[in-house]
């Protein structure tokens, strides 16, 4: 029998990568979004679409499922400081329901879509799974909320799950890609002024401890993600995560990019100008976010086929491109 999969938030940013690669794999895939910061015209085709609220799964949950993989989530930290209650409802209170819905229908496998975000101000660098966990934001506490909520339903009710948690994730899968609103990435903001939608692109501080004074973050292609989560079926399918286990992995390049490396990477690749404005320091901004991956690799046999910053700016390029050619 043909596995099939529910992808809740299958019609955001990363969720529709992750089912556009479960369909080629040949997978069945039911997409769960509300619509609410997804897009339905970006649910891959051969998908089956269902539009509600994971707070409902169990209205269509059932025990033809083989798996879950969880991506509904509200995922703005500003609006977290500012909403808070929004978060602890959609994060929190969604992935309860979502929990109780999976195990009334026996389906025992979950990938949820994580973040670095538990981890706040790293005390050291790359981040490992076992870095102390202290979010600075309500998004990054409900991430971690849910983490032990996961983990609580492994050990008691013989759940199988992988929790990943990722930094920055940029580039494109052709014709799905990033599209926030607001937007608030850099990738996308800096393409933004190479299209001619924004006059220059804030550089926030530049007197950081870093090479060239701007923070440095890990950026992970969005299809090397979406890799990472099918082999995460796979470790479950095979058993090498079993019954009862919540396995945590940080996915990352290892290695990090400056604000103004991206920028310079973007003036290359795309042949336009980018003109910067230097502005002051955005609150809670680590200097160094760069992920160690190592568990991923050793538990996964995840590795990352596209590191090269170019490759992630050229792909998020062309689907900007591409947007604009349609006029959206």
């Amino acid at each position: 029998m043909t596995p099939k999969y529910l992808v809740t938030g299958g019609a955001g940013y990363v969720g529709s990568v992750v089912a556009a690669h479960l369909l080629a794999r040949g997978h069945r895939v039911t997409v769960l979004d509300d619509l609410s910061t997804g897009f339905a015209e970006a649910v891959p085709e051969g998908a089956e679409f269902i539009e509600g609220r994971v707070q409902d799964a169990a209205r269509w949950l059932d025990g033809s499922y083989d798996g879950v993989l969880h991506f509904a989530a509200s995922s703005q930290v500003g609006e977290s400081v500012a909403k808070p209650e929004k978060y602890w409802e959609n994060n929190v209170g969604g992935t309860m329901a979502l929990l109780a819905a999976m195990r009334s229908a026996g389906v025992r496998a979950l990938v949820f879509s994580s973040t670095a975000a538990t981890y706040g101000e790293p005390a050291a660098v790359p981040i490992t799974e076992t870095a102390p966990t202290a979010p600075t934001s309500p998004y990054g506490a409900s991430k971690l909320a849910v983490d032990h909520m996961i983990g609580g339903e492994c050990a008691a009710h013989g759940l199988a799950a992988v929790s990943l948690r990722y930094f920055n994730v940029a580039g494109a899968h052709g014709p799905l890609g990033e599209r926030h609103e607001p937007e608030s990435h850099l990738i996308p903001l800096v393409l933004q002024v190479a299209l001619g939608r924004r006059e220059a692109i804030n550089v926030h501080g530049e007197d950081y401890p870093t090479p060239d004074g701007t923070c440095v973050r890990d950026y992970i292609h969005v299809a090397d993600l979406a890799e990472a989560h099918l082999l995460a079926l796979d470790a479950m399918t095979a058993d090498t995560v079993p019954a009862g286990e919540h396995l945590i992995c940080n996915l990352g390049n290892g290695n990090g990019f400056s604000v103004r490396e991206v920028i310079e990477t973007v003036r290359k690749v795309t042949g336009h100008p980018i003109p910067e404005t230097t502005a002051p320091r955005r609150p809670g901004d680590p200097a160094v976010l760069v992920a160690s991956a190592e568990a991923a690799r050793e538990r996964l046999g995840w590795t990352p086929s596209r590191p090269d910053l170019a490759d992630v700016v050229a792909d998020a390029w062309a689907f900007a491109r591409l947007r604009e050619e349609e006029g959206a």
